[in-house]
């Protein structure tokens, strides 16, 4: 008697850098540079926030000023879920350049699935150092620890939309 171990599911990896390596030129150094866009963005969105915050505490006699203990990662996680789990599939600096994220079979990712990604990448970051990045340079389609982990791929956008238009 033998376990069946299939998903059954019937999806495929939709990404293969054999066939299409365009998806995945040039990713890993945008990346990076997407990330310290990403990285001003959420400093500016949490200056506002803070700004809001004090009010708020005004307003409260002192009870809201509490919120600055969580506002960096609130904002963070909430900027991550709603850009890179929305219909773009990207934050702001992913679209600056050029890339969006998908699931391995080609799915856009999901608000929940963006803020785990995020956090997954800060754990990651913070308990492993930032050596983990090097798992880039060893893996075809340029995936680090926290997207192999999740299922996610980084792609050139402009490639998937020209590729999608002429299929």
């Amino acid at each position: 008697m033998s376990a069946d171990t299939t998903s059954g599911d019937g999806r495929q990896d939709a990404f293969d850098p054999v066939q299409n390596p365009e998806l995945f030129e040039g990713v890993r150094s945008r990346r990076i540079f997407a990330f310290f866009i990403d990285v001003v963005v959420i400093a500016l969105l949490t200056f506002g926030a803070g700004v809001l915050v004090f009010v708020l505490g005004v307003f409260t006699l002192g009870l809201g000023f509490l919120l600055y203990a969580i506002l960096p990662t609130a904002v963070a996680l909430i900027y991550v879920a709603f850009t890179l789990g929305g219909p773009q599939a990207s934050t702001l600096g992913m679209r600056a350049m050029g890339l969006e994220m998908r699931l391995w079979y080609g799915a856009k990712p999901y608000p929940l699935l963006a803020a785990v990604h995020a956090l997954l990448f800060w754990f990651s970051i913070s308990l492993l150092t930032p050596l983990v990045l090097l798992v880039s340079l060893f893996s075809d389609r340029k995936r680090l620890l926290h997207d192999l982990i999740l299922g996610t791929v980084v792609i050139n956008s402009a490639y998937h939309r020209s590729y999608m238009q002429e299929h």
